[in-house]
């Protein structure tokens, strides 16, 4: 096998956190998702760290580098609020976390054939085998991938601290980020950004299709909300693949709406050569029809209740609320028909609100989100995922 066989790619955006001491395992099985009684040696876990509405902060490879030693990859820019963050529930337990990102050195290998050089690489997704000072960990099977974590002392030397087993042709020739990012999408792999972290219960991510959520372990935080979307209904709004018929720059977080007018939300996404985008984003299961975008999804049922305009009648002459005219002159002569005398002779009036059409923008007012409805191409095609999504 030559280079030209195998892809080496630098993860410089992950990052990891180092959880260690006697209670390392036992104090991350009570706030992930997954069951940490399957991380061994042998096998890394990828499991989900939720708040207490069940939606998702990060997702994260968990590897044991030794009993009581473990490494938790996620991207980088969210390793140091996460860090943060579980060091509040340590308590008394024996445990120390620490954002670890400068000690390790993140590589990705995408191999097209396996061969005798690689022959001591796992081969099943979810694997991990220690090789010299490097941990290897099977990401992909089709194509083949691997994750080699290596201490960054170590791996300042280069490609002579290259895993035991392999030779100096078997390193690969280097690849851009955007091939890891495209195989993960292709995939169906989500992934938690600082940009839509807290934002989706975790099956909206699809963390019980790939294996992230264990359902018989015992109590974590947000449990509560991912069991009862499990046993008792069906979700809706699912990680989904989409790929633009044009150009298109999109990045997570970003939101728009598909032709037949679902709201979506951008999880990960990659530029192609030729300009097109390719994306995982969560949106309303086709056949579903048009739901409210996922930054206007209530945590939990609201009781609808009557407002006081409600049962005001509107005069002939004014015109109704409609979205076609809110901010437009019209309404606010709708909105006068409707407020009861008393309330109008306190002298308020009607104005544009500041972001619509009709009125300015007030001097150093918040400047309204990013909308990509008038320059998304309504040509997106949906692309199917390697897994089935459940019923």
């Amino acid at each position: 096998m030559n280079g030209a066989h195998l892809q080496k790619i630098e993860l410089d955006d992950f990052g990891a956190l180092r959880v260690t001491g006697a209670d390392a395992a036992r104090f991350l099985q009570g706030q992930l998702s997954n069951d940490l009684g399957r991380l061994g040696a042998e096998r890394s876990v990828l499991a989900g760290l939720h708040n207490p509405q069940g939606r998702t902060i990060a997702l994260l490879r968990i590897v044991q580098l030794a009993p009581g030693d473990l490494l938790a990859l996620l991207p980088r820019e969210l390793a140091a609020p996460v860090a943060s963050r579980l060091a509040k529930y340590v308590l008394r337990a024996k445990v120390k976390v620490a954002d670890a990102s400068q000690s390790w050195r993140i590589t990705g290998l995408v191999a097209t054939t396996v061969s005798a050089p690689l022959a001591a690489y796992p081969t099943l997704a979810g694997e991990q085998r220690r090789l010299g000072n490097t941990a290897v960990i099977c990401v992909g099977e089709q194509p083949a991938r691997w994750l080699l974590l290596a201490p960054a002392a170590g791996a300042e030397a280069g490609d002579s601290e290259a895993p035991a087993g392999t030779d100096e042709s078997s390193q690969g020739v280097p690849a851009r980020r955007e091939v890891w990012r495209q195989l993960d999408i292709i995939a169906g792999m989500p992934q938690v950004y600082g940009a839509t972290s807290e934002q989706f219960v975790a099956q909206m991510l699809n963390l019980d299709v790939i294996g992230a959520i264990a359902f018989d372990k015992g109590c974590y935080t947000g449990q509560e909300v991912i069991a009862r979307a499990h046993y008792r209904g069906r979700v809706k709004r699912r990680l989904q693949r989409f790929r633009s018929r044009h150009g298109l720059d999109l990045k997570p977080g970003d939101s728009g709406e598909l032709p037949d007018g679902r709201a979506f939300t951008v999880v990960e996404a990659v530029c192609l050569e030729d300009g097109r985008c390719e994306f995982l984003a969560v949106a309303p299961l086709p056949g579903t029809g048009p739901k409210l975008s996922a930054a206007m999804q209530p945590d939990a049922p609201l009781e609808r209740v009557s407002a006081p305009l409600a049962g005001a009648s509107l005069q002939a002459e004014a015109a109704p609320l409609t979205r076609a005219n809110v901010g437009a002159p019209a309404t606010g002569s709708a909105l006068h028909a409707a407020v009861p005398s008393e309330l109008a002779t306190t002298g308020a009036v009607w104005a544009p609100f500041a972001t619509s059409p009709a009125g300015a923008p007030r001097p150093g007012g918040t400047p309204p989100p990013r909308s990509l409805n008038e320059e998304l191409p309504h040509e997106l095609e949906r692309l199917e995922l390697p897994y089935s999504l459940p019923d």
